[in-house]
Formats: C-alpha cells, sequence, structure tokens
C-alpha cells in the first residue's frame, strides 16, 4: 500500500481528536511483530550516534503509521533511542495519520517520523503547499509549536506523486521531466497514455494539477484508471500505457527498472520525512535533537526505495530492516531483539 495518499485531505479539527480518541483507546495498537507497548529488546550499543549514553534513565515511547515506509522510520527512531540508553516502548503501526500524530500531540507517543506536506495540509488544515522545501518544513514547525508539536529538520526523503516510465519507453522517447513530458505530448498525442490510479486522476494535487501546470491537454481516451499495484505493473510492461503515477520512495520503482521523471516546476507538493517531537518530551530530553539529526540527514529517496523493497518485495521485517541498515550506516553497533 502506497504511503499515506488518502491522509492528505483536509480534516476539521474536531473531527480528527473524534477519530483519534477512537483509534487511541482501541483494544490493541499493533506493534511491528510487538504487542503494542512492549519493550524494544534488542542488544544495540552507540555507534555514530548515542556515544556517553545520552538518554540513559529516559523512557521513550515511539510511534508510526501503519505502511511499510513509515513502520521502518519508527523503527529507525527506537532504535537510536536505544542505543542512546533509553527504554524505549514500540506503539508503532497505528491505523492511519490521525491516531499517529494525535499520540505524539497528547503525550501518548514521545515522538515519529512524519511529513512535511501532511502536517502542513492534513493536521494544520492548509490547501496551498509551500514550494520551496525548507521554506515548506520550517512553516509546518512554526505553526506546530501552539499544538505541543516540535518538528526537528527535515530529510530530503521526498514521498510525493511522480510520472515514471520503462527504459524502452525512455528510449523510444528521451524525457527528463514534466515539461518534457508536456512538449511531447504537443508533437505526439498518442504518445502520452497515462496509467493512473482513481484518486490521482481526480485530485487537485494529482493530475487535473498537474496537467495545469504544465499546459497539457490530455485526451481522455489516453487515461487509463487502476488500482495501485496495477498501475506499477502496467507500466513496467509499457504496452498499455507509456507513463505510469508512483511514489517516489517506493520500492518497486528499482525493482521494475523504471525511470522517475523530474517534477521541474515542483508542482507536487514536499513530503519530507521529519521528526515530529512531543514538546514536553524535547523540553526534558533536549539530546533527541543531535541524536537524530545525522540520521534524518542520512534519508533520502534512494535509501526509502531500497528499505522498503527489503519489506514489501523480499518480505523482510521492518524492524530488521531498520536495525540492520542503522548497523551498516555505523549509527549504532549491535545485534537482535
Amino acid at each position: 500500500m502506497a504511503p499515506g495518499r488518502t491522509t492528505r485531505r483536509t480534516r476539521t479539527r474536531t473531527a480528527a481528536v473524534a477519530l483519534a480518541g477512537l483509534l487511541l483507546t482501541g483494544a490493541a495498537l499493533s506493534g511491528c511483530g510487538l504487542v503494542s507497548g512492549s519493550p524494544m529488546t534488542d542488544d544495540v550499543k552507540p555507534g555514530t550516534v548515542g556515544r556517553g549514553l545520552p538518554l540513559k534513565g529516559a523512557t521513550l515511547t515511539v510511534t508510526s503509521k501503519e505502511f511499510t515506509e513509515n513502520l521502518v522510520l519508527g523503527q529507525i527512531m527506537g532504535l537510536v533511542f536505544k542505543a542512546a540508553g533509553a527504554t524505549v516502548i514500540d506503539k508503532t503501526n497505528i491505523q492511519g495519520t490521525i491516531g499517529a500524530r494525535e499520540a505524539v500531540r497528547t503525550g501518548t507517543a514521545d515522538g515519529m517520523y512524519e511529513y512535511t506536506g501532511t502536517g502542513w495540509i492534513t493536521h494544520l488544515g492548509h490547501e496551498k503547499p509551500i514550494p520551496d522545501i525548507h521554506k515548506q518544513w520550517a512553516a509546518v514547525r512554526d505553526a506546530d509549536r501552539k499544538n505541543g508539536i516540535v518538528w526537528l529538520p527535515q530529510s530530503s526523503l521526498n514521498n510525493t506523486y511522480a510520472l515514471a516510465l520503462n527504459a524502452a519507453n525512455l528510449k523510444k522517447y528521451p524525457v527528463r521531466n514534466l515539461s518534457d513530458v508536456a512538449a511531447l505530448l504537443k508533437r505526439n498525442p498518442g504518445a502520452v497514455t497515462l496509467c493512473v490510479e482513481n484518486e490521482f486522476a481526480t485530485r487537485n494535487d494529482g493530475l487535473p494539477g498537474m496537467a495545469r501546470t504544465y499546459g497539457m491537454t490530455i485526451p481522455s481516451g489516453n487515461i487509463r484508471k487502476m488500482t495501485g499495484g496495477v498501475v506499477y505493473t502496467e507500466t513496467r510492461q509499457g504496452t498499455s500505457c507509456t507513463f505510469g503515477e508512483v511514489f517516489t520512495t517506493d520500492g518497486r520503482i528499482g525493482v521494475m527498472g523504471l525511470k522517475v521523471l523530474a517534477d521541474d516546476k515542483h508542482f507536487f507538493p514536499n513530503y519530507n520525512a521529519a521528526p515530529e517531537m512531543n514538546a514536553a518530551t524535547m523540553k526534558k530530553y533536549p539530546q533527541i535533537a543531535p541524536l537524530l539529526a545525522p540520521v534524518t540527514k542520512a534519508l533520502n529517496n534512494t535509501v526509502a526505495q531500497e528499505l522498503n523493497r527489503k519489506v514489501d518485495v523480499d518480505g523482510e521485517d521492518p524492524h530488521e530492516v531498520a536495525r540492520n541498515w542503522l548497523v551498516r550506516e555505523g549509527f549504532i553497533k549491535g545485534g537482535g531483539g
């Protein structure tokens, strides 16, 4: 399942709180291979982060949404805290973005990785994204302070929409970005056929908005609507459609050999992953910020595609994927849990 697309619709604060209450008081919030609220038992030690055990004596709860990428990011955060000396409670895998957010806001959890576009549009109720990545993060950071939320610096991991095509079609139509696709459409309308999800076909931050921004008049017969998984399959085959809608951090992109086209006019919203922390937690443990900073900085779309692929394609456990990556990068040392 692709991350968080239905969570990007603006919701009223009343509805958000009501839904969050139902989610958070449910019978069980499944952890990643753990019972909700279970401590992480990994025998991990500091690597390049966590030296001196700056969180020794702390008990911290991490959370996440239920989709692969956010699960892995939640495990990454928890393992960094664990290596730094904290007792870590795993409450990852909360269904829906509202429940995970409310867990952090209310202090049921201490932190998670959230996406700047989701914070700005879904949680803070804005309709127009900010094109500049840093300005979007800064706007979310500043606006969310009143809600008791602290946003730490974002990664370059940007889980947003894109168009992609297979190698054969790239050779046939050597396009690099969406402006090239618009030019191709004018020269050869039949060459620009699209496989897209139903929602993307109607969303203002999807196909209609993209077409307006790039001056594309796409014949309706050139647009084929289908479920997300089928989009990838059809784009890989490249016969029923030349271009397909993808999510930029999806692990299938590399496995299927797809080329992602640049959004050169920066139409699609920025969904950069960043630590979203409870303000009271950060006041008590300000050392969390320097602990997470180098780890967050190392996260990018290539890393995300690799980690997502290990879970979604190779069938590995998100916790193990997160731990193995942190060990490989030298951030932590140690074994399993």
